[in-house]
């Protein structure tokens, strides 16, 4: 989605673009070429580890790739990419393995993930060996680590700002035009943590998109099923870090970008509110408009990672490197639930009214519901408020121009539409832009609803027993499992708490989807095309092996109260 490049310490002279668009159509073989030629370099780079690629390519008969892409590895290299970032630190700082060795481990992965899942963008695999090897010796010779993520492999979306990576963002008017002169201030955190950067990943075309597909380097698929989407629009970190690897990576959201790929990728995923973590250094459309702003955030494959990614980024003090970032020291005693009641209230959004979950998510908020009143916490129905609403008009403010600056970067190359783009845009099809009064009648529109849904939320004290209203609301990422590719049309479950910008956190719940499960196929009535639409998706056999994940939802800027409910729901379902 797009997440725009913020107007602070990552300056607008850190990339270069072409200028305006061509007054006549560019031939036809020119985009192509650029495509051709961005991905000859990424397989150049990738040659110089053959022995690392799979001794054969599987056919694409082959859906499930998630333990092929590990069959290079020794054991000890297997034990190390299935431990999460919190043990890899531990056991570096430990001196049970070297910085090197772990980087070695995930890089064996994304070679092989790469030539499975189409995955990754930008490769500097030495980069990252020679600061691994830096680190080992920083840790030999003087007993200490460099900061928190000592050694750590991060995998980084592609539209993140890396110092001397091209940052194509899925534009081929972009592509090898948008060599970042400086890193974007996450990277910068990271880097000084003891971070190893080694990667860029895929994002889709635009980035405005809950699936993945440009056509510099083509579609991403899921290493579960390869029928089926990772997500988007941090796409390529959801079957990066499924495929391991990464342990670690750094994604955007405007709409869900973070949250759906984590959802169907079977990971952990984290958006904040707006301005509690860095956001300066990206390069996307849009520049300069804020009636809609995303934010950074982790994927990860434990919760607590995701605590460990916002506490390094606040224990750097952000907020003195980029003006935007609120000055919110991180709370880990929140986190740790030293501040939480006992007992918890939780609201369930069974179905947002437009388009009823799929049932393997509706049978997972079952089973959570179940554990939780188990546990002792209260749960209650959430009552959906003005969804369809929402989005049309969070739709209105991605497209304050009718889409005209996303038509004229692709006619800069010629290139076409990828099918996610042509959707996206055709929400503003024959609409002019919005005029500057228009725009400011749509802000208060937009504060009039979260006005609304505070209120909402407040008279949940009414139907709660704890005389507080609810503390948390638990609900699907998206109306279905990983989607089949191209397919995509209902945002309602992420974009919703974007408008609102309350921080939600993804979580994997019910493991992956075993067909035999679910017969008789249900059907539901549909109320409207769009429901359809979306239910006539619905086999399940077409969702073989894809990801069960639920979300929760907190109040504003209170990510860490959100991790600290997260613990208790992970709590709850392993009693």
């Amino acid at each position: 989605m797009s997440d725009k490049l913020s107007s602070n310490n990552a300056s607008f002279n850190d990339f270069k673009r072409l200028p305006t668009p061509p007054s006549t159509p560019p031939d036809l073989v020119q985009w192509t070429q650029v495509a051709e030629f961005k991905q000859r370099t990424r397989e150049k780079n990738l040659s110089k580890y053959q022995s690392w690629r799979l001794d054969k390519l599987p056919s694409d008969a082959v859906l499930d790739v998630s333990q092929l892409v590990l069959s290079k590895l020794t054991e000890r290299e297997r034990a190390i990419v299935h431990l999460d970032a919190t043990a890899i630190t531990a056991a570096i700082r430990e001196r049970k393995y070297t910085a090197v060795d772990v980087l070695v481990a995930f890089c064996k992965v994304t070679v092989a993930a790469q030539d499975t899942t189409n995955c990754i963008t930008e490769i500097f695999f030495e980069e990252g060996l020679a600061r691994a090897r830096e680190l080992d010796e920083h840790l030999q010779r003087t007993g200490e680590v460099v900061g928190p993520l000592h050694g750590l492999p991060v995998s980084i979306k592609d539209h993140i700002l890396v110092k001397g990576q091209d940052t194509s963002t899925g534009y081929i008017t972009w592509a090898n035009e948008t060599v970042a002169e400086k890193d974007a201030v996450v990277v910068d955190i990271l880097r000084k943590a003891g971070a190893v950067l080694y990667v860029k990943t895929a994002n889709p075309q635009t980035l405005l998109c809950l699936e993945t597909n440009n056509n510099v380097f083509g579609r991403t698929v899921n290493p579960f099923n390869r029928n089926l989407s990772p997500g988007g629009s941090s796409g390529g970190e959801g079957a990066l870090i499924a495929a391991h690897g990464s342990p670690m990576g750094v994604g955007t959201d405007i709409g869900g970008s973070i949250r759906v790929p984590a959802a169907w990728s079977g990971l952990y995923g984290f958006k904040p509110s707006v301005a509690r973590m860095p956001h300066a250094g990206l390069l996307g459309s849009h520049d300069g408009m804020d009636n809609i702003v995303g934010v950074v955030g982790p994927l990860a494959t434990s919760a607590r990672d995701l605590e460990l990614f916002c506490r390094t980024m606040l224990q750097y003090e952000a907020w003195l490197l980029e003006h935007a970032v609120l000055e919110i020291p991180w709370r880990a005693e929140v986190v740790e639930g030293k501040t939480l009641p006992k007992r918890l209230s939780f609201a369930i959004l069974w179905d947002d009214g437009v388009v009823k979950p799929h049932p393997p998510l509706v049978r997972e908020m079952q089973r959570v519901k179940k554990a939780l009143l188990a546990a002792g916490h209260e749960v209650i129905d959430w009552q959906p408020l003005e969804h369809k609403e929402a989005w049309d008009h969070i739709v209105k403010l991605y497209l304050l121009d009718g889409g005209q600056e996303y038509r004229d970067t692709l006619k800069m190359s010629g290139e076409p539409a990828v099918p996610g783009t042509e959707w996206m845009l055709s929400h503003a099809a024959g609409r002019p832009a919005y005029t500057v009064p228009e725009t400011w009648k749509l802000n208060l529109e937009r504060e009039g609803f979260r006005a609304r849904a505070l209120a909402h939320w407040n008279s949940t004290v009414s139907r709660t027993s704890t005389g507080r209203p609810v503390d948390g609301i638990i609900c699907p990422t998206a109306a279905t499992l990983a989607i089949p590719h191209d397919q995509t049309r209902w945002w309602g479950y992420s974009s919703h708490w974007n408008l609102l910008d309350l921080p939600g956190v993804v979580f994997p719940s019910g493991g992956r989807l075993n067909p035999t499960e679910f017969q008789p196929i249900e059907r539901v009535e549909p109320r409207s095309a769009l429901e359809k639409e979306v239910w006539d998706l619905w086999n399940p056999e077409t969702f073989k092996g894809a990801p069960i994940n639920l979300q929760l939802i907190g109040r504003r800027h209170n990510e860490e109260k959100v991790l600290a409910m997260l613990n208790v729901v992970e709590k709850a379902m392993k009693a």
